[in-house]
């Protein structure tokens, strides 16, 4: 069956992981890992650092850090290599990483055996893309954060129904999302025309070392507040949608949260589980 264009990108980066000797070598030699650029001073450690710092800020703004989490169960959906995981091993008791490769998910393994508690870890592979193999009610708290934007609409919109199926009545979900701009206008075609180039032989895997390249790859999908509200309906409840500025198409008895470490063309919906 002939691979989706969407998930090829993450594919071929997924085995360019695999072949590397460690995760700290996939943060020299991968561009796409750290900051746009390779080197032999970069490190495991500096990667995992900037999660370290950005998921207590994330917790603590959603109103979503407290003693309860270390008796609760999260999933944590596009891990990669664990920049984030780390720290929500931390932060709570069974953490479930989810990605679609399973090359991220070995690295991720390792990342949080360093810098984590890989007692608390679990990994699952998201084969194709949208389906998270779990039963219902399973986990207390989902996450997701720069993952959505690099799924297809309908992929991206089946993992929102997916976190709420599996997060347990009463549990929340924090998801993140990019919504439309002007800009698309020229990066969703440049993105059409990279993953084109991902499937050619040793080329794809070439690319897959350079950022700006596979970044535009996995410019794949744009989706507004009101798409994802209307995809889990009546299912949440206590919804605020999050940004660092207006919201132009949000309707309905939402809170509109504003928060000023979000990226200007994204946005963020926290809501608790029916």
């Amino acid at each position: 069956m002939r691979q989706r264009s969407q998930l090829i990108a993450w594919k071929v980066a997924g085995r360019v992981s695999d072949r590397q000797t460690s995760a700290d070598e996939v943060v020299r030699e991968t561009g796409w890992v750290f900051n746009n650029v390779t080197g032999d001073h970069l490190t495991l450690a500096d990667f995992v650092a900037t999660g370290d710092d950005e998921v207590p800020v994330f917790l603590e703004a959603f109103g979503l850090r407290n003693p309860e989490n270390q008796q609760q169960t999260m999933i944590e959906i596009g891990s990669g290599i664990g920049r984030m995981t780390a720290a929500f091993t931390r932060e709570f008791e069974r953490v479930i990483a989810a990605d679609l490769d399973i090359g991220f998910l070995e690295r991720c393994y390792e990342t949080v055996s360093r810098f984590g508690r890989v007692d608390h870890l679990r990994t699952l592979e998201v084969a194709d893309g949208r389906s998270l193999m779990l039963n219902d009610d399973s986990v207390d708290f989902a996450f997701s954060y720069l993952t959505m934007q690099h799924c297809s609409q309908g992929d991206a919109l089946a993992l929102a129904r997916e976190a709420v199926r599996v997060t347990r009545s009463g549990g929340r979900i924090a998801l993140n999302f990019r919504g439309p701009s002007r800009i698309d206008l020229l990066l969703l075609p440049l993105g059409v025309i990279a993953r084109f180039a991902f499937r050619l032989p040793r080329i794809g895997e070439w690319l897959s070392q350079r950022r700006s390249i596979t970044r535009l790859a996995w410019q794949v999908s744009r989706i507004s507040p009101s798409q994802v509200l209307a995809a889990l309906g009546a299912s949440i409840d206590g919804v605020t949608i999050w940004s660092d500025g207006p919201v132009d198409d949000l309707q309905g008895a939402f809170r509109h949260g504003r928060f000023d470490g979000i990226n200007e063309n994204h946005w963020w919906i926290t809501a608790i589980i029916v």
